[in-house]
């Protein structure tokens, strides 16, 4: 169950982030709308619908949910940058996956607007000063301090995470 649940691992982000580790992770975060458009363009709504694995969410649901994360994550990269260690606004990412567009919507919606927000983001993760990269933001979940490279390298992980949930579905099920 826990391979299913963390396909990938759980994010190992190293003490002392590197300018090699913030450029691979900004790559992962600029390829992964295009690498889940190819994995899921051709699955069938009954597809869509298959949880990738027993009591989690559909692929519907994940490719909604990446999006919605990564709005956030946006946003969260803003607010460090012009306010001091902001206290974030932390949301219901489970509750979110239940609402009505996540469980119904076309995945279309999520894929392009991944497309262009990954595509400001990208943008302007790469315009950041060392200055920009040291600052943080504060998370209400335990009042932990995390680092915009940390939360760099946070993020390529969650692509990365949500992609294997569904590869590794479509390979369980033999539809790749």
């Amino acid at each position: 169950m826990e391979k299913l649940k963390y396909p990938i691992g759980k994010p190992e982000i190293p003490n002392n982030i590197s300018s090699e580790d913030i450029d691979k992770w900004i790559e992962t975060i600029e390829y992964f709308p295009r690498k889940l458009n190819e994995l899921v363009s051709n699955l069938s709504e009954e597809q869509l619908d298959t949880p990738y694995r027993k009591g989690g969410w559909t692929i519907r649901q994940v490719i909604h949910h990446c999006a919605d994360s990564h709005h956030n994550s946006y946003t969260r990269f803003k607010w460090a940058l012009t306010e001091d260690k902001p206290v974030i606004k932390a949301y219901f990412e489970d509750r979110w996956a239940e609402l009505f567009d996540s469980k119904k919507a076309p995945i279309q919606l999520s894929l392009d607007t991944l497309k262009a927000l990954h595509t400001k983001w990208v943008y302007f993760l790469k315009g950041l000063t060392e200055e920009d990269l040291n600052k943080s933001f504060i998370h209400p979940d335990g009042n932990e301090e995390v680092g915009l490279k940390e939360n760099i390298g946070i993020y390529a992980w969650h692509c990365n995470h949500h992609y294997a949930h569904i590869e590794q579905l479509l390979i369980r099920k033999n539809w790749l």
